[in-house]
């Protein structure tokens, strides 16, 4: 059953009482190193991420460096992320995109961000939220377990949750809504067993299932 108006506006205020100003976890110089971290965590954790990006941010930190680098440079530094040969074609080839198009500049568009190799939906939520301040919810696996086990916006796929977070959760919590969400997900409503105990939203949680302190 879907949590109501009243609890939804809880939920939200708790988590944001719990931390005002919740961040990406994934480390990044600019708006152009902030999409290609964000394409680059597809499938991959933002530990791992961040570990292969530290040495490539400082050499390659804007589209004209990184084609300078080249693909196969670029493998070098990312041969430890999940599906690093087609993530470093898609680097190499929106980096050319975004000098032939845009200027070498990151767009501010979601359209023109999903044009661009590697760019779906999610990623470009990222980027309009993190780097722009746009109120979108970028929804991951996380934010989609959550959704649903919670009751807070349940749907049978990544676009209905979106959609349904969007109408749920109040306008003055939306910029940081999906980093909330996120982070519950990770370190609290963990996916094979969820720290019930630790929660701050549980009474308002809709899962029957709760875990209780070992």
């Amino acid at each position: 059953m879907p949590m109501k108006k009243p609890e939804i506006e809880e939920f939200f205020r708790r988590l944001s009482a719990a931390l005002p100003a919740p961040e990406t976890e994934l480390k990044y110089i600019n708006t152009y190193t902030l999409l290609v971290a964000v394409v680059l965590s597809a499938q991959a954790t933002d530990v791992g991420v961040n570990k292969a990006t530290e040495k490539l941010f400082k050499i390659a930190d804007t589209p004209q460096k990184m084609l300078k680098l080249g693909e196969a440079g670029l493998t070098q530094h990312i041969r430890t992320i999940g599906l690093y040969r087609n993530k470093a074609k898609n680097v190499i080839a929106l980096s050319r995109l975004l000098i032939e198009r845009h200027g070498g500049e990151v767009p501010r568009d979601r359209e023109a961000l999903q044009a661009l190799p590697g760019v779906g939906r999610k990623t470009a939520n990222v980027v309009l939220n993190v780097a722009f301040g746009e109120p979108t919810i970028a929804v991951d696996t996380h934010i989609f377990r959550v959704s649903n086990r919670t009751g807070l916006a349940p749907g049978k796929d990544v676009l209905a949750v979106e959609l349904k977070l969007e109408k749920a959760v109040p306008a003055k919590y939306r910029l940081h809504a999906h980093h909330w969400l996120i982070l519950h997900g990770r370190y609290v409503c963990k996916a094979r067993k969820p720290d019930c105990p630790a929660c701050a939203v549980a009474d308002l949680c809709q899962f029957k299932a709760k875990t209780t302190a070992a």
